[in-house]
Formats: C-alpha cells, structure tokens, sequence
C-alpha cells in the first residue's frame, strides 16, 4: 500500500502521543547533530551540509516513509561512496548521483521491488558494512591522533603507509582528549542511557580544549564558522557524460539506501511490534534524495541508531521524526556558530565508534564458519570495498553470489535413467516408484529432480547422450521439476528433435504448473502433442504402449 505511516497515524493520534513524540524528537535531533557534523566532514564536505541532509531527509523520510518510527539522515555507510564521489566527480558530481539516485528509489518503490532488496545475500551486507567500518576508522586516525600529515591519500593502500610513516608525529594533547571521549562514549551508557554519550563527550571534550586551551584542531580552524543561515537551492549542470560516468555509483547509492533503511524499518517493527511499509520507505528515501541535494546536502537513509534512540524515548509516529528536524534547523539557526568549538578530534572519537559498532565482528567472525561459498562471497566483498571501493565490491559481490548460488542449484537438481527393464534385478536409486515395472523394450524413462534451467540443463543433455539403444519411446518424468526457465525449455526442444529424428517419441509426465504454463506458451505443448502430455508415470507408459501397439 503506497501510503504514507505519517496519515495512517493521524487517525488515533493524541495529546499523550504528541507529548511523547515531543520530547522523543528533540533528543534524537541532539543526538542527530554531531553524528551529522562528522559524516559531513568524513564525507569530504563542509559540517553544515551533514546537518542540512539530517534536517531535510529527515522530515521527507518521516513525512512520506512507510514506518512509523524511522528517524531519516545522513549514515556511517554512506562516508565512503560519498568521499569517492567528490574526489572524483566534485560537488556537482555528488549532486547529480544523489539526484539521480532518488530517482532509481522512487522507482523501485512504483515497481513494487522493496521486498526484493531482503534477496541480497547476508555475506554481501556483513562484507561491506565491516568493509566500510575499517575504512571509516582508518580515515579518522589523523584527526584522532593528530598527527601531522599535510594531504593523506583517498585510497587505502596509499593511506596505511603514510598513517605509518608519520605515526610519531602524534599530538598529545589530540590523543588524551580523544581517548577521554571514547571512555566517556563507551562508559556512559553504563551509568544512565537517559542522556546520549556522544553529547556528554561533545560537551565535555569542547569545554576541556577551551579551559585548558588546548592546541587542538577545531571546525571553525579548519572549515571556518558554520552558516547559521538555510541555504538556497541550486541546481548543477547536467551533462550526459556525467550522467553515464555516474550510473554506477548513483545504483550504488540506491542499493545501500535501499538495503540500509529496510533494515533499520525490519528492526523497529520488532521493538514497537508494528509493519512496515517497505515500498513506500524507498520512495520516500528516494524523495529526500532528490531535494536534499539541491539544498547542498548528502546522500541519505534510515538511521538505525538514531531510530532505535526514538523508540526508547516513547516515540511512536513519524512526528517524532518531523520534530527531530525542526530541532536541528533550530540549533543550526540560533546555535550554529557554536558548533564551530568543536575539536575534531572529539568527532573522530565519535566516528570511531560508530566504525566499531558497524564492523558487526562478531556476526563476521560467525559467517567465516559459514559454508565455502558464503565465506568467499563475504571475504571478497570486504576486500573489495576496503581496497577499491564500494561500487566495484557490491557489483563483484552480487555477480559471485549469483553464480555460486546457479552452481549449487545446479547441483541440487539430478537427472537419472530409469532402466529399461528390471528383469535383471538391478537396483533401482529414484525413491517412491509405484508404477508398473513390465516397461516393454523401446522404452527409456528420464527423470528430472529439482528445477530444470539453464545451471541443470547440461546435465540432462549429458545423460541423454549415454542411450545408443533401439528406443522408440522417451519419457521425460518431471513430478519433481517445480520450475524452469527458458534454456530448460529449449533442452526439451532439442530434445525432442533428436527423438524426431531419431524416429521416437518424447512423451512429458507428471508436469506441474509452471513449467506447464512456461511450455505451453513456447509452443512446446503443441510441438510434441497434447497427447503425449501424461498426468503420472502410468498414464506415461500407457501412452508408450499404445505408441509401441504393445
């Protein structure tokens, strides 16, 4: 159903609600605002471009997505397909792949094909989300440690190198503050949940650099003072040479958005014990996607932390969501120059543990357990992402998946012979055999187990081609071939024509509906007969005898 949870609620809505989702909305929009900060800056963009994204992807997505409680922004995973982009293609670049990224959202919500993203294979995801985490960590070890490397390379191979060359050349005063907000990050919690850690560690690691007046890099040092003001729309020149360089990243985008925000809606049904709906979320995404640039911002999706942060403060509707938004522009508006305190050393803290939190080593660790096949998929899609990047490792990662999985299909489905005759006592391997075994000579029977396409189709072809004998009759038995696609159609084909030529007949038995349907409308029905179109194997054999005149 393509309508927005934000109407849906509207309906039962109430003061007691309104309340909840109040105050529900102004601490996630203060937990929202350094995380926008830093995945600005680590996305190679200015910090108040993270808090415009937050502030417009969040009232677009809350306002027009399928759940109730999603809370929409800016995203750890997007850090490194961003950081990418400008470096190759510019702002305008950015601009035209977000854009056009939206708009592949939008359509797969039209399309009806939100339910397929949950088709992505696991290893996939695990790959490139801890593929991602490492390379987030790996980006804010300059900032935490301040060391002084004048320009450090986009790329990881460049970068491990030059972090290790220039590792004395950290900054103490960096290093004690940072590590004074990790501990504040990961112990806080522990003592009240009530209050975010991240803004504790905020607060506190501004107050000591600017008591102690620490030597520590700021924002405001290093990108100047953040603009109080909303910026005005603009609109980038569109080429169609950037358009094509920019086809796959802009699909990569989509996917992740895609991928990221289903999961972040899968997880908040289980906490409030609502549904979803997931092709409206891609739309809506695909909305803010699309505005969000034009106003400077970054690609975005939903936030599962920061949707988890909004159902453990009583929100339930997605005014919680649009109140969070109204929170942030307010704070950008009259507070915006503050921000500009801020030590950057704090904020890759912050992203630090971010990283950790989305390395899912654990569930990694797990997968290595996993069959070869998955292990390769997850071990090469985590590869690929940290040493070239993420489009490259989920376009690898999806055609490896699909191949392995064809193979392993292909091997669940079989072909046999059943013999002839049983007068010499042979014993026979196909289970649940209840049909008559006087089977006169000139009979052969084939029987195909598991789906019959093109992964399958060479092993039919191949045990087709051990009979030498006098056959007449050929009886392919497929009540255990649930599906086909258009290569098996054509196996039967061929098949049929070498019994044609041959002088036989090819008579089908036991086809269920698909493959029915599928070979009815290639005409291969017609082709071999209705006739010879059997219900089971004894009707089968008793159309082989009438052939035979037996």
């Amino acid at each position: 159903m393509l309508v927005p949870k934000f109407f849906t609620t509207l309906k039962t809505y109430n003061k007691d609600q309104l309340y909840k989702d109040t105050i529900s909305g102004v601490i996630v929009g203060i937990v929202a605002l350094p995380l926008a900060i830093a995945f600005g800056i680590a996305s190679g963009v200015s910090p108040e471009k993270g808090i415009i994204t937050a502030i417009l992807a969040g009232f677009i997505i809350s306002t027009l997505g399928g759940s109730r409680v999603q809370i929409g922004g800016p995203t750890g995973a997007f850090i490194v397909i961003v950081f990418g982009i400008v470096q190759n293609y510019g702002l305008d670049g950015l601009m035209i792949a977000t854009i056009m990224s939206g708009i592949i959202l939008i359509i797969m919500g039209f399309l009806k094909l939100g339910t397929l993203i949950k088709f992505i294979p696991l290893p996939i995801i695990t790959g490139f989300t801890s593929g991602i985490a490492v390379i987030i960590f790996f980006t804010q070890l300059k900032d935490l440690l301040g060391l002084k490397i004048s320009e450090l390379p986009s790329e990881f191979l460049e970068k491990v190198p030059v972090y290790f060359e220039n590792i004395l050349t950290f900054d103490p005063a960096t290093v004690l503050l940072s590590s004074v907000s990790i501990l504040i990050i990961s112990i806080f919690p522990k003592i009240t949940k009530k209050i975010p850690s991240t803004i504790i560690a905020l607060i506190i690691g501004t107050m000591i650099a600017n008591l102690f007046q620490l030597n520590v890099e700021t924002i405001s040092s290093k990108f100047g003072e953040i603009s109080n003001t909303f910026p005005t729309p603009s609109f980038p020149e569109i080429t169609y040479a950037k358009i094509y360089g920019l086809i796959g990243p802009s699909f990569t985008i989509a996917i992740l958005a895609g991928i990221e925000t289903l999961l972040s809606a899968v997880v908040a049904d289980g906490m409030i014990g609502g549904k979803h709906r997931s092709n409206m979320e891609l739309i809506a995404n695909g909305a803010a996607n699309i505005v969000t640039p034009i106003f400077g911002g970054i690609p975005a999706t939903g936030a599962i932390a920061r949707t988890v942060t909004n159902i453990k403060n009583g929100g339930r509707t997605p005014v919680a969501g649009i109140v969070q938004s109204f929170t942030l522009l307010l704070i950008m508006l009259f507070f915006g120059q503050y921000a500009g305190m801020i030590p950057l050393c704090v904020l890759a803290s912050i992203l630090v543990i971010v990283a950790y939190n989305m390395s899912e080593w654990r569930e990694f660790k797990a997968q290595l357990k996993m069959p070869k096949s998955d292990v390769t998929v997850l071990i090469t899609t985590f590869s690929l992402t940290v040493i070239f990047d993420l489009t490259i490792a989920i376009e690898v990662g999806m055609v490896l998946s699909a191949f392995l999985f064809m193979n392993r299909m292909a091997k669940v489905t079989n072909v046999g012979i059943i013999k002839r005759e049983f007068e010499e006592g042979e014993t026979e391997s196909f289970e649940n055999i209840n049909f008559d075994k006087n089977i006169p000579k000139g009979i052969i029977i084939y029987e195909v187990n598991g789906p019959f396409f093109f992964g399958a189709a060479s092993k039919f072809k191949e045990a087709s081609r051990i009979v030498n004998e006098d056959i007449k009759v050929m009886i392919m038995r497929l009540r255990n071939v649930p599906a086909i696609d258009a290569t098996g159609i054509n196996t039967i084909e061929d098949f049929y024509e070498d019994c044609k030529k041959n002088g036989s007949v090819l008579i089908l038995s036991g086809i269920h509906t698909q493959p029915l349907i599928a070979a009815e409308k290639s005409g291969l029905i017609d082709k071999i007969g209705r006739n010879n179109i059997c219900g089971d194997i004894n009707e089968a054999i008793s159309r082989a005898k009438e052939i035979l005149n037996y």
